[in-house]
Formats: C-alpha cells, sequence, structure tokens
C-alpha cells in the first residue's frame, strides 16, 4: 500500500555540504558549496530551509538550526566515480558510473578528435577552449559566418558545444555535424555526457542571438533505472528542467523545458496544483550555471534566497499524501579555485504533512537511497543491476 501518492524530488544542482573522504583525488581539498556561501555571506533569509532543518544538517556563517524542525535530513555521499551532473541524477536512480565522463576545461579537445570532427564535417573547427556560449559567439560569430568554419566549444562540464548561424550554417547541417560529434565522442578517451547543437542568428556582433532550436545529443543511462521501472508500472514520471535531457528522455512521461531556476519552480507549483500519480523529478541548474562554475558566492546566495522563497509556496500548496525531496547532484564551491565542480555530499532533506517523526536520520553513502526509495513507496521492484536500498521507513 502506497504511503505517498505523489513525490516531488527537487535538485539544487550543485548545493554540495562538504567534502567527502575521497575529495582530494578529485582535486577537491577542503570544499563545501553551502558553507562557504554561509561564510561569505554571514546569513541568509531562507525561513523554509531553516524550518526544514538544513542548518541542523550544516551550519555555517552565523546561521544555526531549529529547536524543532520539521523536516527529515541527512548527509549522503556519491559512491559513482564523478562529480558531474548525468552521473549524480543517475546514481539518484540507481545507475553506479565507475568509468566518468571526461571535461576538457584546461585544454579544449585533443587535436586528433578535432581533425576528425573537421575531416568528417568537412568544416574547419574555431574556438575548442572553454567559454561561456554568448561570450564565443559575439567573439567569433562573424568568423563564422564569412569563412565557413563552426564554432566548437565546452565548459566546466563534460560537454562538446557546436554554434551554427542559422542562416549560412543551415540547421540541419549543424545537427548532421552534431550527430558525428556524438559518434566520435563515444570512444572511451574522448566520452562526453553531452553534445549540443547552439544555433544563433544574426550578421556582426551586438546583433547575435542564440535560437531556440538547441538539440541535446546525450548518452542514455547505462542501465534501466528506477525511472524506467515507475514508467512501466503506469505511474507519472514528469520531468522539470534539465532531467529529460539528463536521461535522454529514458522513463520520462512528460517535461517542462525551464528558462530558469525561478521558472522551474514556478512549474512545480503548478504541477503541484494538478492531479498526477507518481514522480515529479526537478532540476534547477542556475545555482550551477550562473554562481557556481562563474564562481560567485554572492549570486549563489541570492538564487538560494530566490529558491526559498518558491519553496515555501510550494510546501503550501503539498497534499497530505505527498512526499517533498530536496537533495543536489554535486558540489561547485563558488570559492574554490577553477571552475570545475566540486566533489562533495549533498544534501537529503524530506518533509511530508502526514510524517510522524522529524529530525536527523542515519547517513547514507549513495544517492541511490533516492530512487530505491520512491519506488518502495509505489511498490516497484527496483531494475536488475541497479544500487541503492530504500529508507521509506524513516519517512513516514
Amino acid at each position: 500500500m502506497e504511503t505517498y501518492k505523489r513525490v516531488f524530488v527537487i535538485v539544487l544542482d550543485s548545493l554540495g555540504i562538504g567534502a567527502m573522504p575521497d575529495s582530494e583525488k578529485f582535486g577537491d581539498k577542503g570544499v563545501d558549496t553551502f558553507g562557504h556561501i554561509l561564510d561569505k555571506m554571514g546569513t541568509l533569509d531562507i525561513p523554509n530551509l531553516q524550518k526544514l532543518g538544513m542548518l541542523n544538517l550544516h551550519k555555517g556563517g552565523t546561521m544555526e538550526g531549529v529547536e524543532n524542525p520539521i523536516g527529515r535530513y541527512m548527509r549522503i555521499g556519491e559512491t559513482s566515480n564523478g562529480k558531474d551532473t548525468m552521473t549524480g541524477h543517475w546514481e539518484m536512480m540507481g545507475i553506479y558510473t565507475q568509468k566518468p565522463f571526461i571535461t576538457f576545461t584546461e585544454t579544449g579537445f585533443p587535436k586528433e578528435l578535432i581533425d576528425e570532427l573537421e575531416k568528417r564535417c568537412g568544416k574547419r573547427v574555431i574556438g575548442n577552449k572553454s567559454a561561456s556560449g554568448t561570450e564565443i559567439i559575439e567573439e567569433l560569430g562573424e568568423e563564422e559566418i564569412n569563412t565557413g568554419a563552426m564554432i566548437v566549444y565546452t565548459s566546466a562540464d563534460s560537454v562538446m558545444q557546436i554554434c551554427g548561424n542559422e542562416e549560412t550554417f543551415d540547421l540541419a547541417n549543424l545537427y548532421r555535424c552534431c550527430e558525428i560529434a556524438r559518434e566520435l565522442t563515444m570512444k572511451d578517451e574522448w566520452r562526453v555526457g553531452r553534445v549540443i547543437a547552439r544555433p544563433y542568428v544574426g550578421k556582426k556582433k551586438g546583433e547575435f542571438k542564440r535560437t531556440s532550436n538547441r538539440h541535446d545529443y546525450a548518452l542514455k543511462p547505462t542501465g534501466r533505472t528506477a525511472l524506467n521501472a515507475l514508467k512501466d508500472a503506469g505511474l507519472d514520471v514528469i520531468g522539470v528542467g534539465k532531467i529529460n535531457d539528463i536521461f535522454c528522455g529514458e522513463g520520462i512521461t512528460q517535461t517542462y523545458h525551464s528558462d530558469s531556476s525561478v521558472h522551474g519552480m514556478q512549474q512545480t507549483i503548478e504541477i503541484c496544483k494538478e492531479d498526477f500519480h507518481g514522480l515529479c523529478f526537478v532540476n534547477l541548474v542556475d545555482f550551477d550555471a550562473l554562481w557556481g562554475h562563474r564562481r560567485n558566492p554572492e549570486g549563489y546566495g541570492r538564487e538560494i534566497e530566490k529558491f526559498d522563497s518558491g519553496l515555501g509556496t510550494l510546501m503550501n500548496e503539498l497534499r497530505e499524501d505527498d512526499l517533498l525531496i530536496l537533495t543536489a547532484d554535486h558540489g561547485n564551491d563558488p570559492t574554490y579555485t577553477g571552475t570545475d565542480h566540486t566533489r562533495e555530499y549533498v544534501p537529503f532533506i524530506a518533509y511530508s504533512k502526514k510524517m510522524k517523526e522529524t529530525g536527523a536520520i542515519e547517513n547514507q553513502d549513495t544517492f541511490a537511497v533516492i530512487g530505491a526509495s520512491v519506488a518502495e513507496n509505489f511498490g516497484v521492484q527496483m531494475p536488475e543491476g541497479t544500487i541503492g536500498r530504500s529508507i521509506l521507513k524513516e519517512l513516514q
């Protein structure tokens, strides 16, 4: 018998809460995304996260926990060998990733890969560095248009992005080149999580604008996940934000594209007002994309405050038989060196109006407790080969 009719899992992308024992192996010493933001800001206006127990779980700055938190909370570690978005989300839903996705942030893509890409696409590559998408179009857009080259760049994520002017490159040709890039980057030594087509319009600097014809060529999960099991059982699996891209559509029954994290929360609140039966899985990416990678702790702190405001509205909309889980997929300490993700523990905070017990629960060593707990709630068997055990009994 189900405990909850609807489960909301919201991923605050990159909100880590301190270094894991193996963090130094990933080049991350003393990292602490949430703690260092609090130390920098002193205090944040986050009354809803406070009452759920976030500050009981992880203090910082001048802020303290509350006496009687209304949520269940613990920290969870990542078992998989990685610190990227796909690895973190896949693990939540039961997949153990042993071979990490590769980033090319510091060096650009290797000559052998670029040479093969140029040969197969029939276009000279320009760029080949880590950059902001809007900035690299401003820098190289005119050259691409005038010479017939193509802009290739990466970021702090495991991604290859290819820009193309819709009028001179042709959208179908851009997609063709991205499909070639996806094929080439299936090799282990070049294996990136996503290839992204980034079309734009305009004829000169100051006029360039990216269009909505972006297309992601993601890797499918390496096995079946909790999402597949839920969908196969006839349950709703609603993805908000990047969830559909992260899972390449696998196990998703309905998807909503978000323009921002604030928009993602607004969409989640509207979904909460509707009747559905199953899981609403949400990724809020701005913490990571706008503030973590750009090493801006103040901007990150303000984004957390915006989230908290939406969280209050969502909590008021939750029904008696709803379960809310807040978590993260990795860290991205905005006070740390470089621009990469950071290997960290992440929060697990659960809330329901029908919960009998509140307060701390035992820490877990894998994100996969999330998918396993959701599956057990709906009486669904996790797919063969997945990891994680359910902690549903702690959430009742």
